[in-house]
């Protein structure tokens, strides 16, 4: 029995496959960045990456989402060369340091090729492989998992644009594009993740609206990946800075289980995972007898 009585799925990778819908997923974010939202400067050193990844891990992560370029909103481009600098030598350590696979958060087909040979099996790409027109060749040639988000427009302009006429409609239809797309161009439906992008070109309403609709992209055939952790919606809700947000990103999470979610992308592992586990065992008919 699945934990939110959805479809049980095999997420293939390249030298695994993660089980989907029995347990919920937490993917950890690593920001290996000067100017990420929430832990800009923090894991810049590979030394204290690592053991921040190590520590998730431990914490209860099942994939180390590893980015070396910040997406909030207003965030300034950076050349694939410096991206590659931030994050080869982490994703190099951490292949043998963790026993979870790696993810590499990214929008550029240079990057993520690297990324994937330094030990990498998960491609995390915002735009949903439009961005860069190599980033689809790429993620057919190697494999990779791949993580198919909605967003409109690059981080520095995506805000500037969060009027739909009918919000849920269009990214469903974005996202079924862009898996087929994927799917002609080689990559195996089994290796595709859906994300609706919170946070990425959506208001406030359109944040909470597609948290309220989550359900409705759980019949398009793909896991269904969830990014709510700290974002700017949840403190424009509850009045909070970046670093209070933990409790207003647990409803989401927990609501998001509840709507079908199957991965869940957090900084606050320990916590994600206990709110997560939780919830799952009070949803479930099982007795919660699979965490005992």
């Amino acid at each position: 029995m699945s934990c939110n009585n959805s479809i049980v799925y095999d997420w293939k990778l390249p030298r695994r496959s993660l089980q989907l819908g029995i347990r919920p997923c937490i993917m950890g974010v690593l920001n290996v960045t000067p100017d990420s939202f929430s832990d800009g400067y923090c894991f810049v050193d590979p030394v204290l990456a690592v053991e921040h990844a190590r520590q998730m891990v431990a914490e209860g992560a099942d994939i180390i989402d590893i980015g070396g370029e910040s997406t909030r909103p207003g965030a300034v481009p950076v050349s694939a060369a410096e991206e590659i600098r931030r994050v080869i030598h982490v994703i190099e350590r951490l292949a043998t340091a963790v026993s979870v696979p790696l993810s590499i958060d990214t929008t550029k087909a240079e990057v993520a090729q690297l990324a994937i040979a330094a030990g990498a099996e998960i491609i995390n790409d915002i735009s949903g492989l439009t961005f860069d027109p190599e980033m689809i060749g790429v993620a057919a040639a190697t494999g990779a998992g791949v993580v198919i988000m909605h967003t409109r427009g690059r981080p520095d302009e995506m805000q500037a644009n969060t009027a739909y006429s009918d919000l849920v409609a269009e990214v469903r239809s974005f996202l079924v594009d862009r898996t087929q797309a994927a799917c002609a161009a080689g990559i195996a439906p089994e290796a595709l993740v859906i994300d609706p992008g919170i946070g990425f070109g959506k208001d406030v309403s359109g944040n909470i609206r597609l948290l309220q609709e989550l359900h409705s992209f759980t019949d398009l055939g793909y896991p269904l990946l969830l990014g709510t952790s700290r974002k700017g919606f949840i403190g424009q809700v509850l009045h909070r800075d970046v670093n209070d947000r933990l409790y207003g990103t647990a409803a989401t999470m927990a609501f998001g289980l509840m709507q079908g979610a199957d991965i869940f992308r957090v900084h606050d592992v320990r916590a994600m995972r206990d709110l997560l586990d939780m919830t799952a065992v009070l949803m479930g008919s099982s007795g919660g007898q699979e965490f005992l």
